[in-house]
């Protein structure tokens, strides 16, 4: 093991159980599917697909537009 994963496992110990369940179901989820995409719900693939395409081509949002989509989550 890892001094950073030692680390955060005493620090963890500290937490509330339901805290530590918590955090033993991520890890467990990115150990045992680590590389393994994550699924897609069918209707979202049409924007997965237009997006993926728009990176491709290095389309991007300004800075603008990525604080005015934050800004969203706001109110």
């Amino acid at each position: 093991m890892t001094k950073l994963l030692e680390q955060a496992v005493a620090i963890a110990r500290a937490l509330p159980p339901e805290t530590q369940d918590e955090i033993a179901r991520l890890v467990l989820h990115m150990a045992v599917d680590e590389g393994q995409p994550e699924e897609i719900d069918p209707a979202h693939l049409p924007d997965v697909l237009k997006s993926l395409a728009r990176a491709k081509r290095r389309e991007f949002a300004t800075d603008a537009e990525v604080e005015a989509a934050f800004r969203r989550f706001e109110e």
